[in-house]
């Protein structure tokens, strides 16, 4: 089979041939029909996460279909569509899990950093780690929906805002414009927030009721305009945009942050006291989260714009990736 790896760190994307691998106890086989390209990649191919063993293949948003399984697997069979993302698997006994908190576990396993991921024809996965895929989501285009999806929807959904309330986007990048179309989904009024003047008819293509041209005036007044937002989704990585938007919520407001900025936040406390508001970071979700945007996804119509390049061109997809460019994933196909 082919795959494409990383030897060392900040090394080149190198498409070699290997063995195909045998699923083990616990285990299953996929053939990869699509994986996404994710700036959290960046990770293996830079090296920053520490205790990664090389060689490495990338990428935590892997569809596709199960070809062999392993013994003390339950469940699952050869032919189920499944997907797998950032979660690979948990260990079961620390505090977190053992309160059934297993994407925080503190001896879990990620895609594509400790075990290798989707940048591959077949790879092996931890039953645990398995989505199932709808029907309705194509195995080609839905990779994103692995961690870009899952990332918005699950914060989202456990954010706190009640049916109705504003919640704002802040961001209409690969995050961003699959965090508009949940939370219009979801029932909310949503405001989307960019810059510049044309990604408004963008916004209200993917749903937003009002969009916020942060060049043409500060977000934060513009949110409390509309009487504040109950929930902020922090989908840029400008940890400057995120500070200016926190005065903008309601009161029991609440910033989550996705996307992680390079520079600090820096916001104003008192505030935040008198106002009872917070800022809470989020991670994507276990696979039951991935299972549930999924479906979602299916139910509302909900989908990812992708560009897709074909797995030999890795690196250049990753390449296209990093410049920012991309409207709005990137996905290799198989």
């Amino acid at each position: 089979m082919k795959v494409v790896q990383i030897s060392k760190p900040g090394g080149p994307f190198e498409v070699v041939e290997r063995p195909m691998p045998q699923p083990g106890a616990g285990q299953v086989r996929i053939k990869v029909q699509s994986c996404g390209v994710c700036h959290s990649d960046v990770l293996t191919k830079e090296g920053y996460w520490q205790g990664i063993t090389y060689p490495r293949v990338p990428g935590h948003e892997l569809i596709g279909v199960i070809d062999a399984v392993g013994p003390e697997v339950p469940v699952w069979k050869a032919g189920d569509r499944v997907g797998v993302g950032w979660y690979a698997d948990h260990c079961g006994h620390c505090d977190p899990c053992r309160r059934g908190k297993f994407v925080t576990c503190r001896n879990g396993k990620i895609t594509g950093i400790h075990v290798d991921g989707g940048y591959a024809e077949y790879t092996l996965a931890s039953f645990h780690s398995l989505a199932r895929v709808p029907d309705a989501i194509s195995l080609t285009e839905g990779g994103p929906l692995l961690c870009a999806g899952i990332t918005t929807f699950n914060s989202i959904r456990n954010g706190g805002a009640l049916a109705g309330e504003t919640v704002a986007i802040l961001g209409i990048g690969g995050l961003g414009h699959l965090g508009v179309q949940y939370a219009a989904k979801m029932g909310f009024r949503t405001v989307a927030i960019a810059r510049g003047a044309d990604k408004a008819p963008l916004a209200k293509q993917l749903g937003a009721h009002i969009y916020i041209d942060s060049e043409k005036e500060p977000v934060a007044e513009a949110l409390q305009k509309l009487g504040g937002a109950n929930l902020i989704v922090a989908t840029a990585t400008n940890g400057k945009a995120m500070s200016d938007a926190v005065p903008g919520l309601a009161v029991d407001g609440k910033l989550i942050v996705l996307g992680a900025p390079a520079d600090p936040l820096n916001v104003g406390v008192l505030p935040m006291i008198l106002n009872r508001t917070a800022i809470q970071g989020w991670p994507s979700g276990a696979s039951i989260d991935s299972e549930d945007t999924l479906n979602f996804s299916a139910l509302h119509g909900v989908k990812s714009m992708n560009e897709a390049f074909p797995l030999a061109r890795a690196a250049e997809a990753y390449d296209r990736m990093m410049s920012g460019k991309a409207r709005f994933r990137v996905v290799l196909t198989m």
